[in-house]
């Protein structure tokens, strides 16, 4: 497996699918999540829609319509609570589902977000320990890109990045 991270907006990369830091409703909201429903078009709305939700943890797939990304995995991660309600196990969930859906479907790349660092609140360097460490641990062999949207981000990444492969 390949790791790559690149600083920049997530959905104008042409990848094999980018990864929805979606809510539950699969229908659109705020940050990462609404600048994809925006940038993919109407057409993802309705097929958010046929897809009837998404649980936390989980993951499901739609075309990628407007974006220069194939699929759309939309993925629900946990709302931080304090970290004693399973929101680490919730999140690793997030990134393994994803990465299954990427292995099932033969992609070649799949680029992620800060999944849950966002409104959701969940404390940047722990998110980007249990990514780093997913990632790692998973049997997906295309390439995987985490998308910052700003150095400090990109700053954690790298040093995870670095300390799952000294493990």
């Amino acid at each position: 497996m390949r790791i790559e991270i690149f600083e920049g907006d997530i959905t104008t990369l042409s990848v094999s699918a980018v990864v929805n830091a979606a809510n539950e409703s699969l229908l659109g909201g705020g940050g990462v999540d609404g600048a994809i429903h925006r940038a993919a078009g109407p057409r993802l709305y309705d097929a958010c829609r046929s897809l009837g939700g998404c649980a936390t943890g989980r993951a499901k797939l739609t075309d990628g319509f407007d974006l220069p990304a194939r699929y759309i995995i939309h993925a629900v991660g946990p709302i931080w609570r304090g970290g004693d309600r399973g929101e680490a196990d919730l999140l690793e969930s997030c990134y393994r589902e994803c990465l299954q859906l990427a292995f099932d479907h033969c992609m070649a790349t799949i680029a992620f977000p800060a999944i849950s660092t966002g409104i959701y609140a969940y404390p940047p360097g722990e998110a980007c320990e249990i990514a780093a460490r997913t990632v790692r641990g998973a049997s997906f062999r295309g390439t995987v890109v985490f998308v910052c949207f700003d150095s400090a981000m990109r700053q954690l990444y790298e040093s995870q990045l670095a300390a799952a492969a000294e493990s």
